[in-house]
């Protein structure tokens, strides 16, 4: 008798053991990067879930680490794993402008398994743990003049199943997707690919860019209006489509978007305006101050910071502390699978953003 009810109260530890890991389950924090191996050094790592490394390209259809220097970055950053057990290193495929080959590359079977060879080779070679694949976009213009066509779509999905059934199940597999409804309704095939990813990272952030002449939120959380896009429209509609909310990657951004001759009505915002460079986040404290004649708004709706110059008739959007804790807090009340950014080297070494996302997951 006394045997049974201590096998009975192991059984109880041992299952609310297993409901208190799943409680306090951490979403993951996913640092995209493009520094080299010493940057890296000087930002608080173990506070990081996945470091992708940004960029590798298509080289006669096959992944490629573009020089040595990347390559004595890649192996550096799996080296951190040894302090940091959480650590998971990804390689990255493509960007804005590193992706012109793909369509053409990923149009055949035998285009798509040079492709899952070579990134079973690499990935062998570093040690790392996976693939996030950034082509922007499949089906739809991305950077004006790359090719894109319609079968882009059927063959993304052929691309992931060769990717996965290459690699095996262990391999982190994930992409970044554009946060924007032409992408969520065109490039995809949700049901499709969901079931073969680990995770999608959106890109909740250039849903206003350097393309438009109209400023506006380029990363809000909420949208204002019907018309709007923003990151909660994404996630919404990807969750429709029956993803699950634990694949569900938002994005920060690290950096404003700017432009100039704005005009000083609604404080610069959803006004015409000509595009220029926008600030570094780890610049926000020495460059939009009022001795600048920056001032600072928030719009409470969109959860969104923004600032606008009135002397010099110039308006940012972009995250900031403030809207980069009220993203953090919405993964947790979605208990989407985490929050990634775009981009590491563009923070505060201490006490900047991705400070700010972990104290508040640590909550």
């Amino acid at each position: 008798m006394k045997q049974i009810n201590l096998i009975a109260l192991l059984l109880l530890c041992s299952f609310t053991t297993t409901i208190f890991a799943q409680k306090g389950k951490k979403f993951d924090i996913i640092a995209y990067y493009t520094g080299d191996d010493k940057l890296i050094n000087e930002y608080e790592v173990n506070k990081l879930d996945q470091i992708i490394f940004s960029f590798c390209h298509l080289k006669d259809g096959k992944l490629s680490v573009d020089s040595p220097k990347d390559s004595i970055t890649i192996k550096h950053l799996v080296s951190l794993k040894a302090k940091n057990p959480q650590l998971k290193i990804i390689l990255s495929l493509g960007g804005w402008g590193g992706c012109e080959p793909c369509s053409a590359a990923f149009s055949t079977a035998e285009g798509r398994l040079t492709f899952a060879k070579s990134v079973k080779e690499v990935s062998n070679y570093f040690k790392v743990d996976g693939l996030d694949l950034d082509w922007e976009y499949p089906a739809i213009e991305g950077l004006p003049g790359h090719l894109y066509q319609a079968a882009d779509k059927p063959n993304f999905t052929e691309l992931i199943k060769i990717l996965r059934s290459t690699l095996g199940k262990k391999y982190e597999l994930s992409f970044a997707a554009g946060g924007f409804q032409k992408y969520l309704d065109e490039s995809i095939d949700w049901k499709a690919v969901t079931p073969l990813v680990n995770r999608i990272n959106i890109m909740s952030y250039d849903l206003v860019n350097g393309y438009s002449k109209v400023t506006g939120h380029h990363t809000p959380l909420y949208s204002t209006n019907p018309k709007e896009e923003s990151t909660d429209r994404a996630v919404t509609y990807l969750l429709k489509q029956g993803v699950p909310a634990d694949k569900l990657v938002i994005g920060g951004a690290f950096y404003t978007r700017t432009w100039k001759n704005v005009a000083n009505i609604n404080n610069g915002l959803y006004q015409a305006g000509e595009h220029i460079a926008g600030v570094d986040f780890k610049n926000f404290a020495t460059t939009y101050t009022e001795a600048n004649g920056w001032k600072y708004f928030w719009d409470d709706k969109a959860k969104a910071a923004y600032w606008y110059n009135e002397k010099e008739k110039t308006f940012a959007t972009g995250d900031d502390l403030t809207s980069i804790k009220a993203k953090t807090e919405y993964v947790k009340s979605k208990k989407l699978g985490g929050i990634m950014f775009w981009e590491l080297p563009l923070d505060s070494f201490r006490d900047g953003m991705v400070n700010g996302i972990y104290e508040v997951r640590s909550k």
